[in-house]
């Protein structure tokens, strides 16, 4: 059961409030494997390029977290 929970994983993510397809990982790292910090790192970058890139396109909106909070 608890190797079921790490071989099956799959991701889904909401944009502009619409759910993505299901997203199934084919290849993983290991935690705390030398090379995890840096592979986080650099799909983070990427990830946010691509967000950054949607907003500009005004594909996403930026969100307030409190009231009176700047919106981006």
């Amino acid at each position: 059961m608890m190797m079921a929970c790490v071989t099956t994983v799959s991701y889904s993510i909401l944009v502009n409030g619409h759910q993505t397809e299901t997203i199934v990982p084919t290849r993983g790292l290991r935690q705390g494997g030398p090379i995890s910090p840096y592979m986080f790192l650099f799909i983070a970058e990427g990830l946010s390029a691509l967000l950054s890139k949607a907003e500009r396109e005004k594909r996403v909106e930026g969100i307030k977290v409190k009231r009176g909070a700047p919106s981006n």
